[in-house]
């Protein structure tokens, strides 16, 4: 046997067709190179995200036929609260319409302006809701993070000596909160340790520092912690997120990766206060705080998919799907982030395309040429994604120029699996032949969801 075994069997399919090369090549022009911009119909496997990708459970689409779509007091909120007081443990809920809602609530209360969001490493949209009120995110993730090569099992700790630094060197006035990522997405997906949130959680007690959790894939963190980390090796799943959770004031959720359903979020807190204001909040940008942008239907559908994505059987068969990709790509020698991480697959794409510099864009020319050869989309994961110094206007070269294979779950097979592979081994065996980018277009914000580009 290859790959894992699905623990599922498959009720209904989707058609896909394959784009021939002559229209391969016409769509990625047409999309500017830019893998965000092509037709979903010119996409044979869609590996762009894992979220709101996911296929849903025969138990989900039967909750939703439950939707209570009240405008207040709906029965799916109480569902879906008391879900997240059972998974995660926290006491209040506050609903939005997906996790970038969540992030505007909370950090535009938490944050004001000159104060600085220490955090293992940056997200794209979490690092411009901390800019937008003024504030400036920081990274202080361990510096095995950046090094691809690199097998640490938790590459997604936080540097205390880092966090130190910025406390020495700004002031308690100046941090708004400490931010902390499940499954760290930009360094590879990589985990955080139970060890490290508990030495955590005491450093920013003895500061009185909050600390606020990017838990948007939490679940599959906690896979981890229960697979490397002693003491945890039989410990239920739900057990090490409550676990986890306790070391925090409060979260933002995603609920579109972990949670197994197409929209959706919420943030969670056990802090009145942060409860309080973001409850008056969302009602001016959400909806009210009892649905914040969600029918009644996708509420129980992130209801009974919190719990479902925290089974430990799902969840080993996800992260050893992500798994058997990698390693058909390692095995060939295609340079991959070290040890393969939760949701995807990652590229190192700076040795991937060494002839390469960096302002030709080698992880958008990579992602793009995946697309050109397989009709398989990916995502680049690196400089685009980074964007400009706000002081300077120069772009950003961080250590980590990568392609991200996102699987969403529950939806391919092992053979797409190895399909992808067979691209992707096959682009690198004429690597040398491959040319750069250049940018041509730039959005203001998060330029890498709409930037274009031509080739050299």
């Amino acid at each position: 046997m290859k790959g894992p075994v699905e623990p599922f069997k498959i009720k209904m399919v989707e058609h896909v067709g394959m784009p021939d090369e002559k229209r391969r090549i016409a769509a990625i022009r047409e999309a500017g190179y830019n893998t965000f911009l092509l037709k979903s119909e010119d996409v044979f496997i869609d590996l762009l995200t894992d979220s709101g990708t996911s296929a849903m459970s025969d138990y989900q689409w039967s909750g939703m036929l439950l939707g209570d779509e009240a405008y207040a007091g709906a029965k799916n909120f109480y569902h879906l609260e008391k879900s997240v007081q059972d998974v995660l443990g926290y006491k209040y809920l506050v609903p939005t319409h997906q996790g970038r809602g969540a992030e505007h609530l909370m950090y535009s209360h938490l944050v004001k302006p000159g104060q600085i969001v220490p955090r293992n490493m940056y997200f794209t949209t979490s690092k411009l809701h901390v800019e937008l009120p003024g504030g400036k995110m920081v990274d202080t993730i361990i510096d095995e993070a950046h090094d691809p090569e690199n097998e640490y099992p938790f590459k997604g700790n936080v540097d205390f000596k880092k966090l130190q630094a910025y406390i020495d060197n700004f002031g308690l006035d100046k941090i708004a909160f400490v931010n902390v990522e499940m499954n760290c997405n930009m360094s590879g997906g990589q985990p955080v340790s139970m060890q490290n949130l508990r030495e955590l959680r005491k450093i920013c007690n003895e500061y009185q520092l909050k600390i606020i959790f990017d838990a948007t894939r939490s679940s599959e963190n906690a896979y981890f912690i229960r697979e490397r980390e002693k003491g945890y090796e039989s410990t239920p799943i739900i057990d090490i997120l409550r676990e986890m959770m306790s070391y925090s004031d409060g979260c933002i959720y995603s609920a579109k990766k972990d949670c197994l359903v197409n929209i959706g979020g919420f943030l969670a807190t056990n802090d009145n206060d942060i409860f309080e204001a973001t409850r008056n909040m969302v009602v001016v940008y959400e909806g009210l705080h009892t649905y914040g942008g969600m029918a009644g239907r996708d509420m129980e559908a992130v209801a009974r998919g919190l719990r479902e994505g925290a089974q430990y059987e799902y969840l080993k068969y996800r992260i050893n799907q992500v798994r058997y990709l990698g390693d058909l790509l390692k095995d060939e020698g295609v340079p991959i982030v070290k040890p393969i991480g939760g949701h995807g697959v990652f590229i190192n794409a700076l040795k991937f395309l060494p002839h390469l510099e960096r302002e030709q864009w080698p992880a958008q020319t990579l992602s793009a040429a995946i697309y050109e050869d397989s009709a398989v989309r990916s995502m680049e994961r690196g400089a685009v994604s980074k964007g400009r110094d706000k002081e300077t206007g120069e772009n950003i070269f961080p250590a980590l120029e990568l392609v991200r294979l996102t699987i969403p779950r529950r939806v391919y097979t092992n053979s797409h699996m190895e399909y992808t592979a067979e691209s992707v081994i096959r682009l690198f065996e004429k690597r040398e032949t491959i040319r750069g980018l250049k940018m041509v277009y730039e959005p203001e914000y998060l330029r890498f969801f709409q930037a274009r580009f031509e080739k050299l």
